[in-house]
């Protein structure tokens, strides 16, 4: 193995952060998955790399606004309008966490658009 070759949970840091991201996705398969997984990985892995630790935090920064946005659109549902809200909330968070693990895998770090500062 060459110098330097960290892995985390088996995963180069590359792959980590991408996966970190990626993870919200997996509330598609068991409800409040999504919510839960980025947050152990980033809780486990944040003091051994900046990089894990900025990449879990511009995610959970996300996941903590689109529940926001969500729990807004849930209340504005029963005049219909909450219910488009709530569709373009599921497409953006798609589309933004695919934007977010490719970029991660580049070693950038991608803020989501929308996303609201909680953790600094």
């Amino acid at each position: 193995m060459s110098e330097n070759r960290e892995e985390y949970w088996g995963m180069p840091l590359n792959t980590y952060c991408m996966m970190i991201h990626l993870s919200q996705l997996s509330s598609i398969i068991i409800p409040g998955l999504g919510f839960v997984l980025p947050i152990v990985m980033w809780a486990t892995n944040k003091d051994k790399h900046e990089s894990i630790d900025q990449h879990g935090k511009t995610t959970l920064n996300w996941l903590i606004s689109l529940f926001i946005y969500s729990i807004v659109c849930g209340i504005l549902a029963f005049i219909f309008i909450g219910i488009i809200g709530l569709i373009v909330l599921a497409i953006l968070n798609f589309i933004f966490a695919i934007i977010a693990a490719i970029k991660a895998n580049e070693n950038q770090l991608w803020v989501y658009p929308l996303s609201i500062k909680f953790i600094k």
